[in-house]
């Protein structure tokens, strides 16, 4: 019934590029010739291949290595939740942040309070 009818050239657009004189060949935008840059694993320090990765926060990690700090629970992109580039599922980062409302305690760092104290005593000195 139906009849596909092909242009009157057919010439391909290797003859054409060969006839016209040159011989350069089109290369399709996605290939290249440089070596690919191997990425490494955040937890395992070992290479991971395009279809074990998983990118968290600017983190490469294999799919298996990318697990909770606390418990070690495998972790996906919707179930994790991060804190100083430490992973951690969403029932342990409530227990151990969240209900302290303090996320400094615990990692060694100063807190919060101790610092605006600091401040109000030199503010204090300066004004008398």
């Amino acid at each position: 019934m139906f009849q596909a009818t092909a242009p009157a050239s057919t010439t391909s657009t290797h003859e054409a590029n060969s006839s016209s004189g040159g011989s350069t060949v089109q290369r399709s935008k996605s290939f290249s010739l440089k070596a690919q840059v191997k990425e490494t694993c955040t937890a395992c320090q070992k290479t991971v291949y395009p279809m074990e990765r998983l990118v968290a926060d600017k983190f490469v990690f294999h799919n298996a290595c990318f697990c909770c700090k606390h418990c070690n629970t495998k972790l996906s992109l919707g179930s994790y939740a991060a804190l100083h580039g430490e992973f951690y599922c969403k029932p342990h980062f409530q227990q151990l942040f969240k209900s302290k409302g303090n996320y400094d305690e615990g990692f060694g760092r100063k807190q919060h309070k101790e610092l605006w104290v600091h401040k109000e005593v030199e503010s204090g000195t300066k004004t008398a």
